[in-house]
């Protein structure tokens, strides 16, 4: 669907803003871990690596589109030229972030790339993209479209450069194919087919698919007008939810690891709220693709600047008797049979789930032996190589 001039001038300073943020977050976190005596080196670098992953690859298609426009404004192009030296002192700051020696020096490095990227949006929104707005003869949103296409170009040979393998090509093209439908007014089906790509991926190559989730909020961002029907079940006889999680603080690429990981230890008919800064669209597409008609999704709460989304399991009653399948593969190792133990014994007597695992679960049955013995069913359906599917079952007469 088409944007309008207005919302393609929203889209752009809300993308600023979330850059803003998104930067804040990071330097406060160094900030107050070096105060509080903590290690400063992970912080560091998280915190140069989303500058080079989001704001640098932001920057490169701002001077290929938004600058070029704008410097055709005679009074606007020492304005443009100071932009990208900006651009220039930015790198220069994140590299002195990386090479600090000191947790002082970092700290100061941090907080003086945090200053300078927020003197430069605030340039830009009250210089530069006001003056595109009044000027009849520029199209922003042809100007928006392009600078995210000039993204996914970028996402995308980083994709083949960075794993020099057939498959990271192949998602290469699939990105691009997903960027082409949502310039085509079909974002949905370019959404879809990339939290496809990332529900198969995530388990065997993890950095492939940690860059499609990249991909998946630039997509929705272009796709957010569309109409789009999800198959999100029911939320028949589920309990209120007990528990909040908010990932505000988190790492954005330990967000949808935390939201999985807390829905997988969903028992049947419970739910959680998740609290987040953003729209969790793409966080649903994801849901979509691995867990269609077994999750809920209600929204509590809309932005501006805070999501509430309650998310659940469906009770058992609403698989039609089905036996509900256990995924643990996305769990840490260290989850899982917390996890199981916990599905088990919220079982009925004589109900049943079947567990998928990644490898033969038989030291979880030693363990169901020393807890349970007598108590439980346990009958392979699929035994590997790469999948292990396990009916397991809660006896109902056990004997005495």
């Amino acid at each position: 669907m088409a944007r309008s001039e207005s919302e393609a001038l929203e889209a752009m300073l809300s993308h600023h803003r979330s850059l803003e943020e998104e930067l804040g977050r990071r330097v406060t976190a160094l900030v107050d871990g070096v105060a509080g005596g903590a290690r400063f080196e992970s912080a560091a670098a998280e915190l140069v690596a989303y500058f080079g992953s989001e704001i640098l690859p932001h920057a490169l298609a701002e001077e290929q589109s938004i600058y070029r426009a704008a410097a055709r404004h005679h009074e606007l192009s020492a304005t443009i030229a100071e932009m990208e030296d900006e651009h220039h002192r930015l790198v220069a700051e994140a590299e002195r972030v990386a090479q600090a020696g000191t947790p002082t020096e970092t700290v100061a490095a941090a907080r003086a790339l945090s200053s300078l990227f927020g003197r430069h949006v605030t340039k830009e929104n009250e210089l530069i993209l006001p003056r595109l707005f009044e000027d009849e003869h520029v199209d922003l949103t042809k100007l928006l479209d392009d600078m995210q296409h000039r993204l996914a170009h970028q996402q995308a040979s980083e994709l083949e450069t960075s794993s020099p393998d057939a498959l990271a090509a192949v998602l290469a093209l699939l990105v691009r194919a997903a960027d082409e439908l949502a310039s085509s007014a079909r974002g949905d089906v370019g959404c879809r087919l990339v939290a496809s790509a990332w529900a198969v991926l995530q388990s065997d190559r993890p950095e492939l698919a940690t860059r499609l989730t990249a991909t998946l909020h630039r997509l929705v961002r272009k796709a957010t007008s569309e109409p789009v029907t999800f198959q999100s079940a029911k939320a028949v006889g589920s309990e209120p939810a007990r528990s909040r999680l908010d990932v505000r603080a988190l790492a954005p690429a330990r967000r949808h690891e935390s939201i999985f990981s807390s829905y997988v230890a969903l028992l049947p008919g419970a739910s959680f709220v998740l609290v987040n800064d953003h729209d969790p669209k793409p966080l649903q597409y994801q849901f979509e693709a691995e867990h269609a008609g077994e999750y809920t999704w209600e929204y509590l709460e809309a932005g501006p600047a805070v999501w509430q989304v309650r998310i659940g399991k469906p009770s058992l009653e609403a698989h039609e008797g089905a036996e509900p399948d256990l995924d643990v593969r996305s769990l840490t190792h260290g989850n899982r049979h917390t996890v199981i133990f916990s599905t088990y014994e919220a079982l009925a007597p004589g109900a049943a789930f079947v567990l998928v695992n990644d490898h033969d679960p038989k030291p979880l049955q030693y363990q169901f032996e020393a807890q349970h013995a007598g108590e439980y069913t346990w009958d392979y359906l699929e035994a590997g190589p790469a999948i292990w599917r396990v009916r397991i079952a809660r006896v109902a007469n056990p004997a005495a």
